[in-house]
């Protein structure tokens, strides 16, 4: 029996409140495939923006919460939505300065094979 795909994980991206401001850091490194399971992760104390661009506003995430996002872990090797491979992750402060806790991202992309 084969199997289409299989999980692959990427390095965890983090930033430390201390690195995060009002204006955009980048969140690790871009993404090296495409990836199918991202959970993004805010420990701070403090509102985050989550960027994919560097300017724009996507989403805001709460103090200590996370959100999840199963794009396609359901589907074959090339089927469904993916976040496509080199987008940069990019986080700033919403209004208050950030004074504790991190910030990260970790992602899960599909590889072929068993």
């Amino acid at each position: 029996m084969a199997y289409g795909t299989r999980v692959s994980f990427d390095a965890i991206r983090e930033l430390d409140f201390g690195d995060i401001s009002g204006t955009y850091a980048p969140l690790g490194t871009p993404f090296g495939d495409h990836v199918r399971l991202l959970s993004l992760n805010n420990s701070t104390d403090q509102q985050l923006y989550i960027s994919f661009d560097g300017v724009t506003d996507h989403l805001r995430m709460p103090a200590n919460s996370f959100k999840l996002f199963d794009l396609s872990a359901n589907k074959v090797r090339d089927d469904g939505l993916f976040i496509a491979v080199g987008t940069q992750i990019y986080v700033r402060e919403v209004s208050t300065s950030v004074t504790a806790g991190s910030v990260w991202a970790e992602a899960m992309a599909a590889t072929g094979g068993k």
